[in-house]
């Protein structure tokens, strides 16, 4: 069995393990950094989604108040209803870079955490692949997940989903117990996302693969492999909400009648997403032409992660970020000109030789331009979430002439409305609100017909003024509504007051 760590013995030009160890390094470096440099230039992309706003101020408010919220007190519609932050870590970090530099501070943090993940990936992918090889390849699957890279607690798993999924399938393939230290990543995991519970999930594939190879020949080891993956649903009851987390997670899962409503939670459209569809099929032919052999139980991981993003386009970065990584040995292994193990048998090139006798002089100049950038973004960038999102002119117009009453808000300036200290009609907390089939009589205000639904919200909730986007379909029967006038316009909103 070839390893996923290699060795490379001295030549006459003096490379040796240290060297190899030094270009793997640097060409993840450069990697990382480069789609990080993607991304400043574009940076105002990171906080284009309207759950930007309310993260940091959840954040805020537990910060000011030292308490973790129970029930909803940011909606009129709902208040009082339970409601957990179960990512409440994760919006701390978010409020603590707002209050230090504002958006610039939330930007930059969720570009670390980005940088941080596609180095960490190109770590792991180099482990089987020879540098280039895993430099494009990283970089291909980091382009594929720019949809979800935006500020949200989720950015904070992201390293932490590929480190766990590497280091447990690396444990089965070398036939060893999982590494216990994999558990306190895994209570941090679930105190920054709901999604922690994929982690159990993806441990108990590797256990299926450390099964398969050994064939019940290691008791003692299968036994460890059986107490890991049950202490990980006990050290995730470490966070302020105990077993309500988890539970939380699977009311989204099943029976949630919000989901088919929310873009990011619709099934996978090819014709919407044209490069994860020659992804796929790219993906599935080589599977098909290679005849690349893997275990059954990597075969049933590929098949799942493929599920899931058929039937939930959000989760499309489990299979771009998973997928490759346990694969990748044995690709590494079958096919000799991606080999890693092949690539240190060898001579370096002159690229590699200069990397390798200039690391430190490299290393020192990729750190002196890290914290440089970092240092003029934060001084000179005026990023701020999208306009599409923020609603700013229209608040202010409210502001102004003291606009009172429950608002009636599109979904999209929900965040801002939290933000801004506004009760909120709907806002994107339909995880664990606007339930009991709020969510659908609200979708069913905008059709042809919706006419009578909206006035009988409009009575029920006692609407005072309205905010909507100018694409919402509900603008034409408030144009129509009877003591009702249009009181501010802009490229973005519409405002509506009681005449």
């Amino acid at each position: 069995m070839v390893e996923d760590t290699y060795t490379r013995a001295p030549t006459v030009s003096g490379s040796s393990i240290a060297d190899d160890q030094r270009v793997r390094l640097l060409f993840c470096l450069v990697v990382a950094i480069f789609k990080a440099a993607t991304l400043i230039y574009a940076a105002g992309g990171l906080l284009q989604d309207p759950d930007n706003w309310w993260h940091v101020r959840v954040g805020l408010d537990m910060l000011s108040s030292g308490t973790f919220p129970t029930v909803d007190t940011y909606s009129y519609t709902f208040a009082g209803s339970p409601w957990i932050a179960k990512e409440w870590l994760g919006q701390i970090l978010f409020a603590l870079a707002y209050s230090l530099n504002g958006w610039n501070g939330v930007t930059l943090l969720t570009l670390a955490m980005i940088t941080l993940t596609v180095f960490l990936l190109a770590w792991y992918l180099s482990a089987s692949f020879k540098p280039t090889v895993a430099f494009g390849l990283t970089f291909l699957l980091s382009l594929l997940i720019n949809p979800i890279l935006t500020a949200r607690p989720l950015v904070f798993t992201l390293p932490i989903i590929i480190i766990w999924t590497a280091e447990l399938f690396r444990a089965s393939r070398r036939e060893q117990a999982p590494p216990l230290w994999l558990l306190p990543l895994i209570c941090l995991w679930a105190n920054l996302h709901a999604t922690f519970t994929f982690g159990f999930i993806i441990a108990a594939f590797a256990g299926l693969d450390f099964l398969a190879r050994t064939r019940l020949t290691k008791p003692g080891l299968l036994g460890r492999w059986v107490a890991f993956g049950m202490l990980c649903p006990v050290v995730t009851l470490l966070n302020p909400y105990g077993i309500k987390a988890i539970l939380a997670t699977f009311s989204v899962a099943y029976g949630n009648e919000a989901v088919a409503y929310i873009d990011e939670w619709q099934p996978f459209n090819a014709s919407d997403s044209y490069l994860m569809e020659a992804f796929l099929l790219v993906a599935l032919l080589g599977l098909l032409v290679s005849r690349v052999q893997i275990g059954w139980p990597k075969a049933l991981f590929l098949l799942f992660n493929l599920h899931l993003l058929l039937t939930h386009q959000r989760f499309a970065y489990l299979f771009v970020l998973l997928v490759p990584l346990v694969l990748a040995a044995e690709i590494g292994e079958q096919f000799s000109w991606v080999s890693a193990h092949k690539w240190a048998k060898g001579r370096l090139d002159r690229l590699e030789q200069f990397l390798a006798s200039h690391f430190h002089s490299i290393s020192a100049t990729i750190g002196i331009l890290i914290v440089s950038t970092a240092a003029i973004f934060s001084s000179v960038s005026g990023v701020e979430p999208s306009p599409k999102t923020s609603a700013k002119g229209a608040l202010a117009f409210a502001q102004q002439h003291n606009l009172s009453g429950n608002v009636f808000n599109s979904y999209n300036f929900g965040g801002t409305l939290i933000f801004h200290g506004i009760k909120t009609f709907i806002d994107g907390r339909t995880d664990q609100l606007f339930l009991n089939g709020f969510m659908k009589k609200t979708m069913l205000a905008g059709n042809s017909s919706g006419k009578p639904i909206l006035e009988e919200q409009m009575k029920t909730y006692a609407i005072g003024w309205a905010l909507l986007a100018t694409g919402d379909s509900r603008i034409p029967f408030f144009n129509e509504l009877t003591g009702w006038r249009r009181a501010y316009s802009d490229e973005n909103a519409v405002i509506f007051v009681r005449e």
